[in-house]
């Protein structure tokens, strides 16, 4: 994280300054990037780091113009659409870790054999029956039934690995 500031830093700062005029409104904006990207629980889950630098850079940048605009508006903690947008930015954190399991859960289904993966798809993505998995593979439904019963141990296997774990 401190290298990724430390790299941009300048161009933050410039950033700002083109915006709102001021060195010192500039510098402030630019720290507070800083600040709400050290909130993020795994800068990893990021793809593009830089890219999610300058999302959060633009996003303060629009809520610096709407405090300037209506500096005496003030945020009642009991309504009910300031509790939901802080609901949203709460939530950040878990969709970046669901994408990210997401992601893994591909990579493992990826080592699975052509007809394993085939009729986890078949089975999980259009809910066919065994029955209608093994027509379409040439494979009989027990087959199916155990082409899935290895996928899932496989899957349980290489993401415990990976640190997730699954109740049943």
């Amino acid at each position: 994280m401190e290298r990724l500031f430390a790299e941009h830093r300048a161009a933050l700062k410039a950033f700002f300054y083109r915006r709102v005029r001021t060195k010192s409104d500039a510098n402030d904006l630019a720290q507070e990037v800083y600040a709400r990207m050290l909130q993020l629980s795994d800068l990893e889950a990021v793809c593009n780091p830089e890219a999610y630098l300058y999302t959060v850079a633009s996003n303060l940048f629009r809520e610096y113009c709407f405090l300037q605009r209506n500096p005496s508006r003030t945020v009642d903690i009991d309504d009910v659409s300031a509790q939901a947008q802080v609901a949203e930015t709460l939530g950040f954190d878990e969709q970046v870790d669901q994408e990210r399991r997401v992601s893994r859960l591909r990579e493992v289904l990826a080592q699975l054999s052509p007809k394993c993966r085939a009729a986890v798809i078949m089975q999980y993505h259009y809910h066919l029956s065994y029955q209608e998995i093994g027509s379409r593979l040439g494979v009989s439904p027990h087959m199916v039934k155990k082409y899935l019963a290895q996928a899932l141990s496989h899957c349980r296997r290489r993401m415990a690995r990976l640190g997730y774990t699954y109740d049943r």
